[in-house]
């Protein structure tokens, strides 16, 4: 079975919730597509399909026969050692190869390849590197290097900018010069004059068939596919205003005519699709601030000479140099030098970590003070500023479940709102009289009404409600250093009321130490043991140590790194078993040595020779105690402590203080849990927790129904990550891609599990603004328009504002303190 693949579009041409479906529908008829989601705001759908059955090429032609297009970057090459024909053929068939390449011409007579691809799938720099693995060289490129996606953006907004001037130019006048007339401010041998109308026609027309030809177009194009946009309302509204004001002209009927109604609602539409074009182009900022941390060179060491090269040259293995105040080009490894680095545009963290060799170091990051030296492990799409974009740009593209109940109420309410209009022009036409001494027919007063419901219909402002918030509050969050990885995880997490943190590397550093260690007071059945006090401690490390040393547990990373304080030279463990939640057995030097907590001593019948108030003093000073068991005899217990990370303390208390409830999960006793807990005031502790049963415990929880989110490592822990409602995994910023967790925390600082709620309630709230807004803008204005009380120019101005008006609510959000 072939495997399912996934591939964004960038869409050009939507304009409110209806065209997201149109396009959604549209994709899923494709044969091979299992799921299609486009965003409103980001304007991407996101498709999954099976490669075997489709491809990006039938996915275009069907966006483009719903009405819509995909935008494209073009790039042109200038090519090196092309031969022949032939030459330029083979690079054609690679270029086309590649996914997401629409056309590739190469000429041999010009020596260039000009490509047009998709900005999304593919990028300039992987068109050059396929020109150069089929053997060409490249020798320069013409036109933009820069987001070819962006481009085109920009040309959608250029292009609304240019028809909003057009449209000014001619309603401006148009406008004053109807007032002017209708307010008698003319003379009378103008004002009534036959002529006036035909000027009010010559400059409405322009803008009823150049500036609104768009919604025409658009209209057309939804009704094709037998649904019905906002382009639909505006078309039927301006339409009729300018046809029945074209037959008044014409002398067919009689009336005032209504040129500047049409034009105003057209132009005024248009003002505020430029300004929602503008302001959703910022909701985006994050992205593009991200991309621009990355260094656009490096210095690398290639046949024992420093070069500088661009930094998409550079390779895994190189050795790369960074000098104090330069940018640490890629992720890698230190092998030479010392200094701190501000890792705080990744992290959110402002305090510089110290690096040293076999510290890893994260591209984009700002190294502060030495010269070091670093091996290149992780390049191009896989450094962790690449994977982070990635990240970000998914979870913008998705849908939080609560917009699914704007979906559904946008897919009928246009259909809807034409039903409502032609509602009002029969009542208003039939139903209602006109008072004595009226100016207008029934006729037109009943045409106004409906051209005013049709008008200040929005659905723009319901479809944009929630993307453009969750696009802001993703956004944000990359930049404090926090990754949601859809739009339903930061949703959820304003949602959650119960916090589990696990204890080891979340709450603590996840680097204990050995801090005591207590020998047995009985007589050592081992003969290496029964030297002085001083000699039993060292030997006792000694076994424990030799049998950790292949051990990746916290507990016995310190007691092999206690043994390295002493020099020791372990021995190799024969036949280690690791027993799941309790501890780990070998045979050192012919003895048979235990090493492991108080279950695996009870379960194996091994006496605590007198080491009983030893333990219970440690578990009250929250250290961890580890038993030393030699051929069935305890011999000693060696105290480890794993100090609690700063800020651990103070994050805790901000969470109780937002009405959270606090739980910690360990595998440590019970005691030594509850000491642990009354340092940093957690009431709530669920200790002695193997491993495999943390996801039960937090199922647990659920069943009293508790909406719970779990914050681990995200490896570890990846069961309870999984089973809570919202998973928060603890990174450092190198495997944010791997993590299991649908949150993860760049950093390992706890109060950025703080920031994280803060942030989804924010944005959680800005989304119900912007729906109550869009909700009860309609509920309310509809209505107004309906019962006579909204000009149809006032309708269209109030419907341009309102999608102003969500998108500027939702970039409030970047300013926000969280």
């Amino acid at each position: 079975m072939s495997e399912t693949r996934q591939i964004t579009l960038p869409i050009t041409g939507m304009t409110c919730a209806n065209c997201v479906a149109t396009i959604e529908r549209s994709l899923k008829k494709v044969n091979g597509v299992q799921s299609a989601q486009v965003n409103l705001s980001s304007e991407r759908a996101i498709v999954e399909f099976n490669p075997e059955l489709t491809g990006l090429g039938e996915m275009i032609t069907r966006v483009q026969r719903a009405g819509y297009d995909v935008a494209t970057g073009e790039a042109v090459f200038i090519i090196k050692n092309l031969s022949d024909d032939n030459d330029a053929r083979l690079l054609e068939r690679s270029l086309l190869s590649l996914e997401g390449v629409l056309e590739a011409q190469v000429s041999i007579a010009t020596e260039r390849a000009r490509v047009r691809y998709v900005p999304t799938t593919v990028g300039q720099l992987d068109l050059r590197r396929n020109i150069e693995k089929v053997g060409f060289e490249v020798v320069d490129s013409e036109g933009e290097l820069e987001d070819a996606e962006q481009k085109a953006r920009q040309l959608e907004i250029n292009s609304q900018r240019n028809y909003l001037i057009v449209g000014l130019i001619f309603t401006i006048p148009l406008f004053l010069f109807s007032m002017a007339r209708d307010l008698g401010l003319l003379p009378h041998e103008i004002g009534h004059a036959p002529w006036t109308n035909w000027l009010m026609l010559i400059l409405a027309t322009p803008v009823q068939f150049y500036v609104g030809w768009q919604y025409y177009v658009g209209s057309y194009k939804a009704l094709r596919n037998k649904t019905a946009n906002m382009d639909v309302l505006i078309a039927m509204g301006s339409s009729t205003a300018y046809f029945y004001s074209v037959f008044v002209t014409l002398g067919i009927i009689p009336g005032h005519v209504y040129f500047e109604t049409s034009a105003v609602i057209i132009t005024l539409i248009k003002l505020g699709k430029y300004l929602e074009a503008r302001a959703k182009g910022r909701t985006s900022e994050a992205i593009k601030k991200l991309m621009s941390l990355q260094a656009k060179s490096a210095l690398v060491i290639r046949d024992n000479l420093e070069i500088e090269i661009p930094v998409d040259e550079v390779q895994i293995g190189d050795l790369v140099i960074v000098r104090p105040g330069e940018k640490i080009p890629v992720d890698g490894v230190v092998v030479q030098g010392h200094s701190s680095v501000d890792e705080s545009m990744l992290t959110g963290e402002s305090l510089p970590v110290e690096k040293i060799p076999g510290s890893s170091v994260i591209g984009a990051t700002i190294n502060k003070l030495g010269l070091i030296r670093f091996e290149a492990t992780k390049v191009g799409k896989d450094t962790a500023l690449a994977q982070i974009v990635r990240l970000v740009e998914e979870a913008q593209g998705s849908k939080a479940p609560i917009q699914k109940l704007a979906d559904r109420v946008s897919a009928i309410f246009v259909p809807a709102v034409i039903v409502i209009a032609l509602g009002t022009f029969v009542v208003w036409y039939f139903f209602i009289p006109l008072p004595v001494g009226s100016e207008v027919s029934l006729f037109t007063r009943a045409m106004m009404n409906m051209v005013a419901v049709l008008v200040i219909a929005c659905p723009c402002a319901m479809g944009l409600a929630t993307p453009t918030a969750v696009m802001v509050g993703t956004g944000k969050g990359a930049e404090l250093g926090i990754l949601f990885k859809s739009g339903e995880a930061l949703e959820q997490a304003g949602e959650v009321d119960t916090i589990v943190l696990d204890k080891t590397g979340t709450i603590t550093k996840g680097q204990p130490s050995v801090t005591d260690v207590f020998l047995s007071d009985k007589d050592s059945n081992v003969t290496i043991l029964q030297d002085n006090s001083e000699d039993r401690r060292t030997k006792l490390i000694y076994f424990a140590a030799s049998i950790e040393k292949g051990s990746e547990h916290p507990l016995g990373e310190a007691i092999v790194a206690e043994a390295g304080n002493f020099e020791m030279n372990l021995q190799q463990p024969e036949g280690f078993k690791a027993i799941s939640g309790m501890g780990v057995e070998a045979v050192v030097d012919g003895h048979t040595v235990l090493v492991g907590n108080t279950r695996l001593m009870n379960e194996r019948g091994i006496l605590l020779n007198g080491l009983y108030p030893a333990v219970e003093e440690l578990q009250e000073e929250s250290k961890t105690p580890v038993f030393v068991a030699i051929d069935g005899t305890l011999e000693g217990v060696i105290a480890i402590a794993d100090p609690v990370k700063e800020g651990s303390k103070e994050a805790i208390h901000e969470l109780r203080y937002m009405g959270l409830k606090v739980v910690m999960m360990t595998g440590d006793s019970l005691k030594t849990a509850q000491a642990i807990a009354s340092t940093i005031e957690v009431e709530e502790v669920l200790a002695e927790v193997l491993p495999g049963v943390k996801s039960s415990r937090i199922k647990d929880l659920q069943t009293n129904q508790r909406i719970v989110a779990m914050v681990g490592d995200g490896i570890n822990d990846a069961p309870a990550l999984a089973q809570a409602n919202v998973g928060i995994a603890i990174g450092t910023g190198t495997d944010v891609a791997m993590a299991t967790a649908p949150v993860v925390l760049i950093s390992g600082d706890l109060r950025g599990v703080v920031r994280t709620i803060n942030l989804s309630r924010s944005t959680l709230r800005t989304i119900k603004q912007n729906l109550f807004w869009a909700s009860f803008y309609n509920v309310v204005l509809i209505p107004a328009a309906a019962i006579g009380l909204l000009n149809p120019m006032l309708a269209a101005g109030a419907m341009a504002f309102s999608s102003v008006f969500v998108v500027s609510n939702s970039l409030r959000l970047k300013n926000k303190p969280v």
